[in-house]
Parts: structure tokens; C-alpha cells; sequence
């Protein structure tokens, strides 16, 4: 006979649940790039009730030494994803998902598109007309795009949720 797995539920909230969707968002997100332990701590920060807890609440609840806290928490802050705060009285530090976590970070990224788009153009100049010449333009030309488009994304976005 299997083993059944006993679910710890705090009011509504299904824990084991909570730290499986915790595990399948993280993977989603470092096999899209992101390092593991921060994608593993913003599904953490996401799934959390206030979506803030300390360095300590984060390493506890994924079982995480405090330098993989710190290393994935200054990640998730240069991507503009959390932010660090205090409250006045207490000595540690806490994290929290910013407003508009998302599209903040995606619109912050005005300076990787025109960098990205400037690598290609150093490479068009490189090369001569060829096949690897046609896709760096056509790369180059999408990044100038997206780098365009984004702000007019992001208003329609804002504009949409109100």
C-alpha cells in the first residue's frame, strides 16, 4: 500500500501544496534563465501570504543557507522583481514583491533591448553579407522593436487593470 501524504493546512492554505508550486515555479523560471535559488525565492515571495518575509523566513522556508538567501535576493533586487525594506524599531532586513512586480521588471529592461540591439550592430559590422549577417539585423531589428514597443505595452497594461 502507498504512503499517503499528509497535507499541513494553516486556515485555508495547503502547505505541501504551497511548496510544490513553490518548486514547479522555480523550474519553470531556471530553465527560462534565472538562477535557481532566486527563482526559488521569488515563488516563495509570490506564494507568501504578504508577499514580503525576511532573509531568515526565506532560508527557513527552503531549507537554504543565509549566503544563498543573500546571493539570490541581490539577483531578484538588480532585476528590479523585490524590494528591501525595514521597519522602523527592527534590525532585520525584509524583502517584498514591488508594485507591479512584472512589468516593472520587464520595462526596466529599456537598457539590456538598446544593449543587445548595439552587440548586434557591432557584429553586423563584422561580418559580410551572409546568412549569420541577415540573422544578427533581423535580432537586432527585434530588440529595437521590443526596446519601442515597450512603453506603449506597459501604458496599456497599467490601463488595463484599472
Amino acid at each position: 500500500m502507498a504512503a499517503r501524504q499528509t497535507t499541513k493546512r494553516r486556515g485555508s492554505r495547503d502547505e505541501v501544496a504551497i511548496r510544490q508550486f513553490v518548486e514547479s515555479l522555480a523550474l519553470v523560471l531556471t530553465n527560462a534563465g534565472m538562477q535557481r535559488t532566486s527563482a526559488r525565492t521569488f515563488a516563495a515571495l509570490l506564494a507568501s501570504e504578504s508577499g514580503r518575509m525576511t532573509a531568515k523566513e526565506i532560508g527557513e522556508s527552503l531549507q537554504v543557507s543565509p549566503a544563498a538567501v543573500s546571493g539570490a535576493v541581490r539577483y531578484l533586487e538588480h532585476a528590479r522583481i523585490v524590494r528591501r525594506g525595514r521597519e522602523p524599531g527592527q534590525r532585520a532586513d525584509h524583502f517584498e514583491l514591488g508594485e507591479g512586480f512584472w512589468y516593472e521588471a520587464m520595462a526596466s529592461n529599456d537598457t539590456l533591448y538598446a544593449d543587445l540591439a548595439d552587440a548586434m550592430r557591432t557584429g553586423i559590422a563584422a561580418l559580410g553579407p551572409s546568412p549569420a549577417r541577415d540573422r544578427l539585423e533581423e535580432t537586432r531589428d527585434f530588440f529595437d522593436f521590443v526596446r519601442r514597443e515597450m512603453p506603449a505595452l506597459i501604458t496599456r497594461w497599467r490601463a488595463s487593470r484599472t
